[in-house]
């Protein structure tokens, strides 16, 4: 075999051209490099409360089968999803948390030639997915940090194939009104899928005005994604979900790999969805914390992004690089967000009542003497 001069040659032009996802700097990451012990990750939007009893409980009911393989087509999970939001089972798409559902669109609807649209400062898979498969991106700038509808509306073309719009958007937290929200899908030519990424659709405070599940009949280019890693509290088991016509469902089950929800997964989040107890907590500690650190910020002369996620950006009106690092210091993990175009702001998600304190302290210490 004659020798490959660059293996990166091999790759196709729009993996090769891609930089890695850097997720959320993990704590044992963190313990290693600086030997801290004391350590408190608001950087991921995780659940600060760790999984529910009853998802804990069926993940131990379901240990003792861990030598079968999962059931591939996650039956009583979609059962379960389609009686909770009143829609049939295959319109339902399972996948290895809501990431994985943005990749098989991207797989399934986009192709060099094609076009793949969404907002400044919006969610870095949906670039990442673009690219991989060779499709282009238009990236549209931000209204008020969120998306533009009216200027995505404008720039739709004949080549548009899919748009990617997160509610609330991720990392900056804004809402959309729904009444835009409908007016804009209902607008879209048939050519054009869009996907709603709603990861976050359980901390907004007047979910009743969320009715995106009422547009699915209306229109069958409508995908909607949500996941169980944020409110839930099963990021670890990754574990997510599209709902969307019968047909798209289809197509995405097409290049969907078996067996891509393990079992403990699927047991998990079928418990944690009747688990209301669970995330009602959820909710009120998320609440209670948002305003915490609002207040916080307030009392530090800084501004935010209103936020309705379970996470806040707070604009430290000087870059963020150097706070993170400080912060980091001090046994705190943040995320930065300058690869979202956002190079002063820190994204800080909602923690317990303690961890909020102590990185409001350690932000104070930090911007005294950094």
């Amino acid at each position: 075999m004659s020798p490959v001069e660059n293996i990166y040659d091999l790759a196709v032009n729009g993996v090769r051209q891609l930089v890695p996802y850097v997720a959320g700097k993990p704590i044992e990451e963190l313990e290693r490099e600086l030997g801290l012990t004391d350590i408190v990750k608001l950087a991921s939007n995780e659940n600060p409360l760790g999984p529910g009893k009853k998802a804990l409980a069926a993940i131990q009911a379901t240990l003792p089968k861990l030598t079968l393989y999962p059931d591939g087509n996650g039956f009583s999970l979609k059962s379960a999803l389609a009686k909770k939001y009143k829609v049939n089972a295959d319109q339902i798409t399972l996948g290895n948390g809501s990431n994985e559902l943005l990749e098989l669109v991207a797989r399934a609807f986009l192709a060099p030639g094609l076009e793949a649209m969404f907002s400044e400062h919006a969610f870095a898979v949906y670039p990442i997915v673009t690219q991989a498969v060779g499709a282009t991106a238009a990236i549209i700038p931000a209204l008020h940090y969120g998306n533009d509808l009216a200027a995505m509306a404008a720039r739709v073309s004949a080549k548009t194939r899919v748009i990617f719009i997160a509610n609330p958007n991720n990392p900056t937290g804004t809402l959309l009104r729904q009444a835009d929200l409908q007016r804009f899908v209902s607008s879209l030519p048939g050519h054009c899928l869009c996907v709603l990424d709603e990861a976050y659709f359980e901390f907004v405070d007047n979910k009743e005005g969320i009715n995106s599940l009422d547009w699915l009949l209306a229109n069958p280019n409508l995908i909607i994604t949500r996941t169980f890693s944020k409110a839930y509290g099963l990021a670890g088991l990754r574990v997510g979900y599209s709902l969307s016509s019968p047909e798209i469902a289809d197509i995405l089950n097409r290049v969907r790999q078996p067996f891509n929800n393990n079992a403990l997964a699927l047991a998990a989040a079928e418990a944690a969805l009747a688990d209301g107890d669970y995330l009602q907590q959820t909710i009120a500690t998320n609440t209670q914390g948002m305003q915490d650190l609002t207040i916080g910020f307030k009392g530090l002369g800084l501004e935010w992004i209103p936020s309705a996620g379970n996470f806040v950006s707070v604009d430290l009106k000087r870059p963020g690089q150097p706070i993170y690092e400080a912060l980091l210091r001090l046994g705190v993990i943040v995320r930065p967000v300058a690869n979202y175009g956002l190079p002063n702001h820190l994204r800080i998600s909602i923690g317990t009542p303690a961890e909020n304190q102590f990185f409001l302290k350690a932000l104070a210490d930090t911007l005294a003497n950094v």
